[in-house]
């Protein structure tokens, strides 16, 4: 075997990738960008090597850079890890032709599942299941409205070479098909440079069921499933396995149909095949359909490895070193159950804006496994996804599993940044989802319930407060008493645009009583920790000015100086602002068009999505402060309307 391999990845694969690999004695090679010099992966690697600038496009989509990187260290063996040119076939023949090892699948077999519509067409020929739709390679509108007719609607239209939702769009009424191709078009030349698409039947109960495969070029075995199901605008958040339902006739008919797409393309390494289920009708053996395959590991393979015991990364390795398979498929049993929650930094009432910052407070507590990139003081790139980590759980049967990844997102410490950790929390208390009913559909359809903030119990903001005035720590003598100082204080706490305004009477070291609202809170230190109305502190954590509960209060709070002036609000109320760093990829609206609310006015890309910026008021539109194609900073002018004449008046 090859003694050192360059993974050429970032974050949380690449530190996935880097524990296996050390923990089989081979020397481990990172790359990066200057925005990643002193990220989490550079710092566990024998050796990292600068690859470019911040932009993936200057970095981690070099190859030519990173098989210089290989050859200059000494590495045998590159892991692609997934994302970037995980299935670029291109880079996999440049990296054989440099006289190194791919640690993946072969150049055929990435092109031969690169292009979905011929991908289908081979599946058929291989006798798996494909859904009904058009995959040819006509693409002129009025030839695919024509299919779109013939297959019947509600319909997909997705981008041949798309994936994570980009280029997709459903269609369920005729005269809504031309606009939905063209902006799927726009969008899949923007996020592949291949604007083509295919037309398919849309699965009205659909789950989403994929089965995990691995070959060695000759044979395959399949690892079980898992269920994908748990989307949000195609992007999974919630994986499990074994899937719910699943019946030993239905896992028999998947994985014999996993295991000959992948013998049909003579693959090697991990792999997954994905299929769309019609769970109308529970699980049957003839409900379900190819999707696509995914040439490379996959974020959410820990899930598979929890109920098989197999260490999928050292299966890769091992394999890729020329070693058979390590298991036949009668070797490969499912034992209990296992959850993975996809953590992200965003900001879940903006409708998931995608957010950065710096992580000034990162734990995570006992019996959760969570393979992240980041650590605390790390900050989150507008140029990458802004995962901060994948928590997994098992436990012996899937009520158990649920139970722990409930309370293992309720323990867990983020601060610094937004995130979706309550999103996450709610889910996994989800009644339907704890049944087991399961689909595609589920979160947009209890999307209000999910993102519901729930109401700040007033000892939660009291608890703030303490923490603010200084008196959570080791108790003293004079704690909470001050000379000239009155009997009570004001504190006033914001968070977000509410300010709570907290008036705090100290009772000696270890009692206070705090009023939030016209509520009065008791709060009382015993045994040296404090409680409120009878309640135990909930873990927090205090930056500077920033205060942040955790658990399922999860809020954080900043201390507000009474004596500041107030900023005036409404300076900017007429202008769109962009929300994050990132790039104006088009502007629909020019000086003295008058607009509606909710009209678009320009889009932007960050942070490989693309984001639709409207108008939150009737109006006109004053000047455009920006063109297609800059790069903005988050909290940029972009659009200026004209002043509000009722206001004025006012």
């Amino acid at each position: 075997m090859f003694d050192t391999v360059l993974i050429a990845n970032r974050g949380e694969i690449a530190c996935r990738v880097t524990e296996t690999a050390r923990a089989m004695g081979l020397r481990c090679i990172a790359v990066h960008s200057e925005a990643d010099a002193g990220a989490k992966h550079v710092a566990m690697a024998d050796e990292a090597v600068c690859i470019g600038g911040a932009a993936p496009s200057e970095s981690y989509l070099r190859g030519d850079r990173i098989i210089e990187a290989a050859l200059e260290t000494g590495a045998g063996a590159i892991h692609p890890g997934y994302g970037f040119l995980s299935e670029n076939p291109d880079f996999v023949e440049a990296v054989e032709a440099a006289g190194l090892v791919f640690v993946g699948p072969p150049a055929s077999a990435i092109r031969a599942m690169g292009l979905k519509d011929a991908a289908k067409r081979l599946m058929a020929e291989a006798g798996v299941p494909v859904v009904p739709g058009y995959h040819g390679d006509r693409q002129e509108p009025a030839f695919l409205a024509g299919e779109a007719e013939a297959i019947g609607y509600p319909v997909l239209i997705k981008a041949v070479a798309g994936g994570g939702g980009k280029g997709m769009r459903l269609v369920e009424r005729p005269e809504d098909f031309a606009e939905a191709l063209k902006s799927a078009q726009s969008e899949a030349r923007g996020a592949f440079g291949n604007p083509a698409v295919l037309i398919e039947k849309f699965v009205q109960k659909p789950r989403h069921i994929e089965v995990q495969v691995f070959g060695d070029g000759t044979r395959a075995v399949h690892l079980f499933e898992r269920d994908c199901s748990l989307q949000r605008r195609h992007q999974k958040v919630i994986e499990e396995a074994p899937a719910p339902g699943m019946t030993d006739e239905m896992r028999q008919a998947m994985g014999a149909a996993a295991v000959r797409a992948a013998e049909a393309i003579g693959y090697s390494g991990a792999g997954t095949v994905e299929f769309i289920v019609d769970g109308s009708r529970g699980l049957r053996p003839d409900g379900f359909w190819f999707m696509e395959m995914n040439t490379r590991l996959q974020v959410e393979h820990p899930v598979t490895e929890a109920i098989t015991g197999v260490d999928l990364v050292e299966w890769q390795l091992r394999v890729a070193a020329g070693e058979p398979l390590p298991a036949a498929q009668a070797d490969l049993t499912i034992t209990g159950h296992a959850f993975e929650a996809r953590l992200y930094a965003e900001d879940v009432p903006a409708g998931f804006l995608p957010a950065t910052g710096r992580l000034g407070h990162l734990a995570f507590p006992p019996g959760l496994r969570s393979d992240s990139g980041v650590r605390a003081g790390d900050v989150i790139s507008p140029h990458y996804d802004p995962m901060i980590a994948k928590l997994i759980v098992h436990g012996a049967t899937r009520e158990i599993a649920l139970r722990r990844l409930a309370r293992g997102l309720e323990e867990t410490q983020v601060a610094g940044t937004v995130t979706n950790l309550a999103f996450l929390g709610a889910l996994a208390r989800h009644d339907g989802f704890a049944a087991g009913e399961v689909d595609t559909g589920l979160i947009a359809r209890d999307l209000d319930a999910l993102t519901e903030v729930p109401e700040l119990p007033p000892r939660a903001v009291a608890q703030a407060a303490l923490v603010a005035a200084g008196l959570v720590g080791e108790a003293g003598a004079q704690t909470g008493f001050a000379l000239w100082a009155p009997l009570s204080r004001t504190l006033l706490l914001t968070e977000g645009d509410d300010i709570h305004s907290v008036v705090l009477r100290a009772d000696g070291p270890d009692r206070a009583t705090l009023v939030v609202a016209g509520t009065e809170v008791a709060a009382e230190r015993i045994d040296g920790a404090w409680r409120f109305d009878g309640h135990p502190a909930v873990p927090m954590v205090q930056q500077g000015r920033e205060i942040t509960l955790f658990g399922r209060v999860g809020r954080s709070f900043r201390v507000t100086d009474p004596l500041e002036g107030a900023a005036a609000a409404g300076a900017g109320s007429d202008v769109i602002e962009a929300p994050m760093p990132g790039k104006v990829v088009s502007v629909m609206a020019e000086a003295g068009q008058a607009v509606s609310a909710g009209d678009r006015l320009a889009v932007l890309e960050a942070m490989k999505m693309e984001h639709t910026l409207t108008a939150a008021r009737d109006g006109v539109v004053a000047e455009v402060l920006v063109q297609a194609g800059a790069q903005v900073e988050a909290g940029a002018p972009l659009i200026r309307l004209e002043e509000d004449a009722g206001e004025t008046a006012a």
